[in-house]
């Protein structure tokens, strides 16, 4: 008799409690082997492929894609037969020692493999026009475990066949129980909610999910829907302005008097009726929601302050360009930069820090984990750059190139993106001269560089167009005073003007 297993989304590390599903991996009736990537998630660090630790037949997924489940919430079940009817690992992954079935933090264990997918018609869980409850469905099989190795047919063997005939009339005995439970059940009945950060939402907003008409599979009330009836609540309660609501909410708010039908012109509302959000929501959810709160902690907690300077770049861009002649991988003014960065770290370590407020100290880090502000389509990301001290100006290129590719395709994962201890952020590439800006929690500072442009400067006595460049440097007040930051941003400087000073600490 095959076995049925739950997989639950695992936990994915760095303190992430919950993960939205992006992208389904596999269909229910696919053959899964060990260790192979079954569904891409988000988190709020990085896009992630979590590999299922058993091998057999998928019966039923829990969640559509958008769905954002909680660690521990169940992701899959899998039928698991016996020895000789499981499928096996990929050739590749037996033979470097990988499908071991150990999910670490939701990376699997071996490296790139083949996808090896063979479809199995599931069984129909209720009849047409009836939905199971998501109960019926987490506990039923709906298809049987894969054939044993053979000749190229896809039929189950006719004692397997009858397996999955008992399996089918079974799941449709028990869907239709179930729902006609669920039919004559009075309104205070089970809701078909799975995600306790549903539940959650719809407790802390004083949201009925019993009045809630759920828009997942089988009726199953989503973050989505709990979301769809506050802003209905919100527009009905606060601007006036009927809107679609589920059942029963808002439905009294919806025929109040002096509503103002959604797309009238400001001029035709009546007086002091604020206009509608009509022009859509963005969700703070992700990578966009983990930023607004890091940022947000960072003001709340950080007495920070800004200095800045201009710097003459012109020998600066002479130097590269010298490096890049003289043959070789070619050197990025981000490297540069960064060189000069950890030069000047190593002189003022204070900047290299985090405050440690339980203990009111302020903790200096022996090793540089640089960070450098990238933006993509999924927001600003921030990818560190390990033991960044010990790197040329070659080794940062490629570093930079290889974080910044990864972060394009948003294949970065939650150990790229967290441990930085000193930010630089290059805004210059937005065409802007400087910024304000603001620490990257729990670092100490970061070093802002404007676009570099020509501009009359005095050089050598005379006015001259030199490259200029604005640097900024926003610090923590609590780990040093303005004169180690002024002395850190100067040196800076200094190296920009002058990148022979860079030679003695090569």
């Amino acid at each position: 008799m095959a076995q049925v297993l739950e997989f639950k989304l695992p936990d994915l590390g760095e303190g992430l409690t919950e993960a939205e599903i992006v992208r389904w991996l596999v269909q229910v009736g696919d053959v899964v082997a060990v260790d192979q990537p079954v569904v891409e998630v988000e988190t709020a660090k990085a896009m992630v492929e979590v590999p299922c630790p058993y091998g057999g037949v998928v019966t039923a997924r829990f969640g559509e894609e958008g769905t954002e489940l909680p660690v521990g919430a169940p992701l899959l079940t899998v039928a698991v037969g016996e020895p000789s009817e499981a499928p096996e690992p990929a050739a590749e992954d037996r033979a470097d020692g990988s499908g071991s079935g150990n999910v670490l933090v939701g990376y699997g264990t071996g490296g790139a493999r083949a996808a090896r997918r063979r479809r199995i018609r599931p069984a129909p869980l209720a009849p047409a026009g009836q939905a199971a409850s998501p109960a019926a469905a987490r506990d039923t099989v709906t298809a049987a475990p894969a054939p044993a190795a053979g000749p190229a047919s896809s039929a189950p063997a006719p004692g397997r066949a009858s397996r999955v005939a008992r399996a089918s009339r079974a799941a449709r005995a028990d869907a239709a129980a179930a729902s006609a439970s669920q039919a004559s059940a009075p309104a205070d009945g089970p809701v078909p909610v799975i995600s306790p950060l549903v539940r959650r939402l719809a407790r802390q907003h004083g949201v009925d999910l019993r009045r809630l008409t759920g828009s997942g599979p089988e009726g199953l009330i989503l973050r989505a829907d709990v979301e769809k009836a506050l802003r209905a609540k919100e527009a009905a309660g606060t601007d006036g302005v009927p809107a679609a609501a589920p059942a029963g909410i808002g439905a009294a708010a919806a025929g109040a008097t002096g509503a103002v039908p959604l797309g009238t012109p400001p001029a035709a509302r009546p007086a002091g009726v604020p206009g509608t959000d009509a022009g859509g929501r963005i969700p703070l959810k992700g990578v966009r929601g983990a930023v607004a709160d890091k940022l947000t902690r960072s003001r709340r907690e950080i007495p920070d302050a800004t200095c800045w300077v201009d710097a003459d770049a012109t020998e600066l861009l002479r130097t590269r360009a010298a490096m890049n002649a003289a043959g070789g991988p070619k050197i990025s003014l981000l490297a540069l930069l960064a060189r000069i960065c950890t030069a000047a770290l190593a002189r003022y370590p204070q900047l290299n820090a985090t405050v440690d407020t339980e203990a009111r100290e302020v903790v200096l880090l022996d090793r540089v984990h640089l960070g450098f502000a990238a933006q993509t389509d999924r927001g600003l990301v921030v990818p560190v750059v390990r033991d960044a001290h010990t790197r040329n100006a070659e080794a940062l290129t490629d570093e930079f190139a290889r974080l910044t590719e990864a972060a394009r395709a948003g294949t970065l994962t939650p150990a790229d993106l967290t441990g930085g201890t000193f930010t630089l952020n290059n805004y210059g590439v937005f065409g802007v001269d400087g910024s304000t800006p603001i620490i990257n929690h729990p670092e100490a500072a970061m070093l802002g560089v404007g676009r570099i442009v020509p501009k009359p400067w005095v050089h050598e006595g005379e006015l001259a167009v030199r490259q200029v460049v604005q640097l900024s440097l926003t610090f923590d007040h609590r780990v040093c005073d303005g004169g180690t930051a002024g002395g850190f941003l100067r040196h800076v400087a200094d190296c920009v003007e002058q990148p022979a000073m860079l030679l003695r600490t090569l």
